[in-house]
């Protein structure tokens, strides 16, 4: 048996913000993927997998009798794929910020939720809060407290556009242009990061009214701007506002970046080559960077491992 492949996603913007309504912009990125997979001969990452699901299905009985009416699912068929060696087969690296829990997450669903909503079927908005709702209760068991969007990113496979909590919408995002010297890039930090203990922190400073502040007039502003720019294709504009939000992060998310690439921040501030901000949670995994011109990123950059999703 081999599932269908699930990919891994960015969200361009909106991490942090999200959770306080802002706007946000999520892209499936396909380089990454996962699919279920069911083996006799496991290899020592495909039994991790295999126990993680086995703690996985107990999470789900207990979620479906808690909550009959989100979703229920076949956790006979379920338990006794795992016990025939079932894991998941994914190259989405884990604490990257690419959503890997939230790909497998997909993947269960399809495959065995009763009355699953499907991609063909007419996706309203209330269907895509259910499944965003559905997919925030099972990725919980993976990060203490999940949005739901990465697996419906990740599901869907398509852009989505966040306007707010309760208002999200399949978008089209401008078509590449194959030789743009524009890019956004992902840059390899070599280290994972970790979703739970860099919320933790985030809920910390909401308790203080001057980061409450900032959040609401610098970096949700510059967050919402950055995604109207985006979807309009408005380059010089989006330029703008994404050297503000890469500032605010840099002055206020200092423990979300890894401290060897504060300096390498700073400096795509200061000389414009390129600007960065976080991808996901930050704390390690990758950092998301925009450049006007990808050769001079890449020279700036000489020595860290970039690759380019989207070019304009």
């Amino acid at each position: 048996m081999k599932g269908p492949l699930f990919y891994s996603k960015i969200l361009l913007f909106g991490e942090y913000g999200i959770i306080k309504d802002s706007k946000g912009l999520s892209i499936p990125y396909n380089f990454y993927n996962g699919a279920l997979k069911v083996s006799k001969e496991l290899d020592d990452d495909a039994k991790k997998s295999n126990k993680s699901l086995q703690r996985f299905s107990v999470y789900l009985e207990e979620l479906q009798s808690k909550n009959p009416d989100l979703a229920t699912f076949d956790i006979e068929k379920l338990n006794e794929d795992i016990a025939s060696g079932m894991y998941f087969d994914s190259s989405i690296p884990q604490g990257y910020g690419v959503g890997s829990s939230g790909a497998l997450v997909a993947a269960i669903y399809d495959k065995y939720a009763f009355d699953k909503i499907t991609v063909l079927e007419n996706l309203t908005r209330d269907k895509l809060l259910k499944l965003k709702a559905i997919f925030g209760e099972m990725e919980s068991f993976f990060h203490g407290k999940s949005s739901g969007l990465d697996p419906l990113n990740s599901y869907l496979s398509i852009p989505i556009l966040i306007n707010s909590k309760d208002n999200i919408e399949p978008t089209g995002i401008p078509s590449q242009a194959t030789n743009g010297k524009g890019a956004v890039f992902l840059l390899d930090s070599g280290m994972t990061g970790e979703t739970a203990p860099m919320i933790q922190i985030f809920m910390e400073s909401m308790k203080q009214e001057g980061f409450r502040n900032m959040l609401k007039n610098q970096f949700i502003k510059h967050t919402d701007a950055c995604v109207e720019d985006f979807l309009k294709g408005d380059v010089k504009s989006l330029f703008g506002n994404l050297k503000q939000l890469s500032n605010t992060v840099f002055n206020n998310f200092k423990p979300m970046i890894p401290a060897q690439f504060h300096k390498l921040w700073k400096q795509g501030i200061d000389t414009n080559d390129y600007y960065l901000k976080l991808c996901g949670s930050g704390g390690g995994g990758y950092i998301l960077g925009f450049t006007q011109d990808i050769e001079k990123a890449k020279k700036a950059l000489q020595g860290y491992k970039l690759e380019v999703v989207y070019n304009f």
